[in-house]
């Protein structure tokens, strides 16, 4: 079994807006991760925090969409990865909510990888999502909440995955961002 977690957890204070439901070419920015990832995974599961209500309600269409709030969201990503590999059982992809765009190319080369971590690099520069075996679950969950994946995937032997997708690396920060994505 493989899952997808997909992170919209925060405050989207940089874009003073709940940026995960701005809209783009008809859907959510949301809808368009959850929907990149969905033919890749057995189950999405997305963790909420501050919008927890309203990005529930976006997100009822989707079948395969598990909602976990994250109470303590306010402590940072971490806190919502945990919450997250929580409800894993199977290995599992980790995508922020506001790096929509991933290819399938690229989920499927990551899919095809090795390595108990992977992580995919356009022109080496790494980005999004970093794919995890489920044999890494508990040691995610014991790290201090104050870590972060970058920290926890340094610690291990991690395998780049080449990608010619550009998309790894965007990262919807403010509306700035937003108003730019067809420049």
């Amino acid at each position: 079994m493989t899952q997808g977690i997909i992170l919209a957890a925060g405050y989207s204070s940089r874009a003073e807006t709940n940026k995960m439901l701005l809209v783009y070419k008809g859907k959510f920015l949301l809808a368009h991760a959850v929907e990149g990832m969905m033919p890749f995974v057995d189950e999405v599961i997305v963790v909420t925090g501050h919008f927890h209500e309203t990005i529930k309600e976006a997100l009822k269409p989707y079948d395969k969409v598990t909602i976990v709030y994250n109470g303590d969201y306010a402590q940072g990503m971490f806190s919502s990865v945990q919450a997250g590999v929580r409800k894993t059982n199977g290995d599992f992809f980790i995508l922020p909510g506001d790096c929509p765009f991933v290819t399938a190319d690229t989920y499927r080369k990551m899919l095809a990888g090795s390595k108990e971590i992977r992580v995919p690099a356009y022109r080496g520069q790494t980005g999004h999502p970093l794919f995890l075996k489920h044999s890494l679950r508990d040691e995610l969950l014991n790290e201090p909440v104050t870590s972060n994946l970058k920290v926890f995937r340094n610690r291990h032997d991690y395998e780049i995955i080449k990608t010619e997708d550009l998309q790894i690396l965007m990262d919807i920060d403010t509306l700035h961002d937003y108003q730019n994505l067809d420049k």
